[in-house]
């Protein structure tokens, strides 16, 4: 999922893998080692994901800054299912008039460099975005380019760490570290929750080992009796106080996307 999936954006950024892998260990098993059930744990969370198709909803970004003062934006998202590859996901900014019609594209890969497009209206121009610069923020956002990429399995390393409450529920907490090369992240650790593997929290260090972001995942709803889905998504950024908070609804899913509508073509007149 993109934790987007802009959370991928988000999530979806954060529902981790691949759609070929499978849990080879039971993340309950406490004999395993800590890197096994670090990454049991990602797989299993991931398994219970795939199998949805394609997906579209709409969300209201707020924008914070550490004096109080705020901004808001409307987008919506649309992600498509991939077998064998990364999921590919566009983001069109609808409101207000001066971010009106920009959007984004994101095609994801496990072990490569993600492609991703950025279209400008103002410009009618798609620039491409460089495989080292996406630890930049997304549209005055909080959450990097970095951020808006499917997170397969393999995009890590893992530790699990340890089980604890989070709120009313019991969490795996793990670790992870980024195995590609220009991650503007050291590591990440990830509160998944046990009995649905849905992520709660995530926590974001930099290059420097301090902690940079927390994002904090809640109001999950179900769609088609299986796919869960966080309705509300919070980023704190630590180090400037300033925070992003995605609103999401009208999720559908199985619409009938196809490749084409995500192509670097559809950017031009996706509305």
């Amino acid at each position: 999922m993109l934790l987007p999936r802009i959370a991928v954006i988000a999530a979806s950024f954060f529902l981790l893998g691949h759609t070929q892998v499978q849990a080879q260990n039971d993340p309950m098993d406490k004999s395993l080692s800590a890197e096994a059930r670090g990454k049991a744990v990602a797989e299993e969370a991931y398994r219970r994901d795939r199998g949805f198709g394609d997906e579209e909803a709409t969300l209201t970004m707020n924008l914070q800054d550490a004096r109080g003062r705020e901004r808001s934006r409307q987008m919506r998202f649309r992600t498509l299912e991939r077998e064998h590859e990364g999921d590919w996901m566009i983001a069109v900014f609808d409101n207000p008039g001066d971010v009106r019609g920009t959007a984004s594209l994101t095609h994801s890969k496990a072990l490569e460099p993600d492609d991703q497009w950025l279209f400008l209206p103002a410009t009618n121009r798609v620039r491409r975005i460089a495989s080292n610069n996406k630890s930049t923020p997304f549209m005055g956002s909080e959450f990097s380019f970095e951020d808006l990429s499917d997170q397969q399995v393999e995009k890590y390393t893992y530790k699990y760490l340890r089980q604890e409450p989070c709120g009313e529920l019991s969490c795996h907490v793990v670790e992870q570290y980024p195995a590609y090369e220009h991650s503007g992240y050291s590591r990440q650790v990830v509160w998944y929750d046990t009995n649905e593997y849905r992520t709660h929290k995530v926590e974001y260090y930099d290059r420097r080992e301090r902690l940079l972001k927390t994002l904090t995942m809640s109001d999950y709803s179900q769609f088609l009796d299986k796919y869960w889905r966080p309705m509300r998504l919070e980023m704190v950024n630590h180090q400037t106080s300033n925070r992003t908070l995605l609103t999401y609804s009208g999720y559908q899913f199985q619409v009938g996307f196809s490749e084409r509508d995500f192509d670097v073509n559809a950017l031009r007149s996706i509305r």
